[in-house]
């Protein structure tokens, strides 16, 4: 008997160690956003009682989870978006984009951008970056953080109703650069899509002086010692030959942004055009960084490049050159 109870013992205490040697250290439900600076948008008053805004009724059909998971010994946080509805869904990891807080996740971010994917059938999942909104480390603009969001691939395993099978990647900005560094990092991801992505430092830097000296010198470590190595790293034009011919990449792109000019995306595409990965470049006209001016068109486009091969799983374009 006494055999039997230490086994019984043993057997617990390897499985309270297996579930928390977990990379989702903490997901906590958001149940009250009444007192969030987001919430007056989101909202309307009808028969003195206040209702949430036609185009934000979806609330009521998601859930939204502030989250901290493990990477590399430091403690990351981040946030979560997925139906209510109890099912199986793909995925999607958004990358934000900014530098330390500037850019850092809101919940305006989980219950618009997360939200908006998250309501069409789709786990959303968002990483902060080391070192930003709390979380231990100090980010690299496109450096070591880079694994904070290839991680969330394993994360994901973790989260009920995920599907894990299917997962899609979106960056806005140096988001959009992070995923361009993601894709050559991991195999995981079946379609992408960035939008403003910076995919050339050097032309950043020629654009806005400031970025060097106050962003990219300042996050980069030993940058002035290894300028070159560091730049090419982040600058996804000089290797567009490492990205895969099965992960279908949608650029998006405003002709009159001035943070990243859209040359940006134009020569990014030739690039992947040299190389034939499949891609879909648009660029809107006289919209700015956050291609506000078409905002509708743009979520729509988004949602429709991860039903075609997330939901739908419709096959890779044929990127040989063919046809009479």
């Amino acid at each position: 008997m006494k055999y039997i109870k230490l086994f019984l013992f043993v057997l617990l205490f390897t499985n309270c160690s297996a579930q928390k040697s977990g990379l989702l250290l903490n997901k906590r439900l958001i149940t009250d956003i009444s007192d969030t600076p987001i919430y007056p948008r989101l909202t309307k008053q009808e028969k003195e009682q206040t209702t949430w805004k036609d185009a934000y009724k979806y609330m009521d059909s998601i859930e939204m989870y502030h989250i901290t998971y493990l990477n590399e010994g430091l403690k990351i946080n981040g946030y979560l978006v997925k139906p209510k509805r109890k099912g199986t869904y793909p995925c999607v990891i958004y990358n934000r984009g900014g530098n330390r807080e500037f850019g850092s996740l809101k919940i305006a971010h989980a219950a618009i951008i997360l939200g908006q994917i998250a309501k069409e059938g789709y786990v959303v999942i968002a990483s902060q970056y080391r070192g930003n909104g709390g979380s231990e480390g100090k980010e690299e603009f496109g450096g070591s953080e880079v694994s904070d969001i290839t991680i969330l691939t394993e994360v994901l395993k973790e989260v009920e109703g995920a599907n894990t099978s299917k997962i899609g990647m979106y960056g806005w900005s140096r988001g959009g650069m992070m995923t361009y560094i993601a894709l050559t990092k991991t195999d995981k991801i079946k379609a992408a899509v960035v939008g403003g992505a910076i995919s050339d430092n050097y032309k950043i830097i020629r654009d806005r002086p400031d970025m060097e000296t106050a962003v990219i010198a300042e996050l980069i470590p030993n940058y002035y010692k290894n300028k070159k190595l560091e730049l090419d790293k982040r600058s996804a034009i000089k290797w567009a030959n490492k990205f895969s011919k099965k992960v279908p990449i949608l650029i998006l792109h405003g002709n009159a942004d001035w943070r990243v000019k859209p040359e940006q995306s134009l020569r990014m595409a030739l690039e992947f055009e040299k190389y034939r990965i499949p891609y879909r470049l648009i660029i809107f006209e006289g919209a700015d960084h956050g291609i506000s001016e078409h905002e509708k068109e743009v979520d729509a486009q988004v949602i429709n490049w991860f039903n075609r091969y997330l939901k739908n799983e419709e096959a890779i374009p044929n990127m040989e050159y063919h046809g009479r």
